[in-house]
């Protein structure tokens, strides 16, 4: 999809760096045996999900629609081809 700007927004890319660094922590501390870091990395990955959602809210996620969905949706549109014989 060239050209497309699907998830390059501060948004996307603010939840997916806290959410993996939440996952470097809770993998790190998984091998540490220590169950309370792999949950403190558990609430950061949540934590990510969070502040995605937040900044989408407050105007810094994709605006609109994506123009795939668009085109997904003039095609329902259509009459499906059939064959005439």
């Amino acid at each position: 999809m060239a050209g497309s700007s699907h998830g390059h927004t501060p948004a996307a890319w603010t939840g997916v760096i806290i959410t993996f660094i939440g996952f470097c922590v809770a993998g790190a501390f998984m091998v540490m045996a220590q169950p309370v870091g792999f949950w403190a990395g558990m609430v950061v990955v949540l934590l990510g999900g969070v502040v995605g959602g937040i900044m989408r809210m407050m105007g810094l996620g994709q605006k609109g629609e994506h123009p795939v969905h668009q085109v997904a949706g003039k095609r329902e549109e259509r009459e499906p081809a059939g064959a005439e014989g």
